[in-house]
């Protein structure tokens, strides 16, 4: 049996825990069914693989050097990295640990085509990802531009309806104008913040 790691990555709050379970669960199958031992299981919750900024992901490459493992095995290559530069870097640093990348969904064999195969793959994650966050800028420049609400907390005194415009707050409002006017009025902003906060 070859000892193996299991890595598994989410990207965004949007998902959810069952991603890293289809993964897990998907991962150990493939381990069953091809002569591996899951030995540590190692998991990224709402993180990016655009970057290496992963805290058991980057657990994973260190415990790499101790010899608890052989593989790394991950649902798809995406998982590991959607940077062509931090694949090709920490899939280096693992061999040189004497630990092969393993993907349950992506196989290559050992032909000299299966370079051109993997790296093609890689670029295409990497494209998904940049051209995503393109679309996404996109749409949130023609919602400013139209006025509309682009994500996150709305400003104080305004609330998002249903069709994404800004309408007044009422209540907020008059928040709003109580701070104004006792700023006009002299109030410092402590006293200002003590009252609201007193006022709940």
């Amino acid at each position: 049996m070859i000892r193996a790691a299991a890595y598994a990555r989410f990207s965004s709050d949007n998902q959810r825990d069952e991603s890293i379970d289809a993964q897990l669960s998907a991962i150990h199958k493939f381990a069953q069914d091809n002569g591996f031992e899951i030995v540590a299981e190692y998991i990224d919750r709402a993180k990016t693989g655009t970057n290496d900024r992963r805290e058991d992901f980057q657990r994973m490459i260190a415990d790499s050097a101790s010899g608890d493992f052989e593989a790394v095995i991950v649902h798809k290559l995406d998982r590991f990295a959607r940077s062509r530069y931090d694949s090709a870097f920490y899939k280096r640093t693992l061999k040189t640990n004497g630990v092969q990348l393993v993907s349950v969904l992506e196989h290559f064999g050992s032909e000299p085509e299966s370079i051109i195969m993997e790296g093609l793959l890689e670029s295409m994650s990497e494209y998904y990802s940049a051209n995503l966050s393109r679309e996404v800028k996109k749409g949130q420049m023609e919602n400013a531009l139209a006025c509309k609400h682009t994500g996150g907390q709305p400003p104080l005194g305004y609330q998002v309806t249903a069709d994404l415009k800004y309408e007044i707050n009422e209540n907020e409002a008059k928040v709003i104008q109580y701070i104004f006017n006792s700023v006009l009025n002299g109030k410092s902003y402590a006293d200002i913040s003590e009252e609201l906060n007193q006022r709940g």
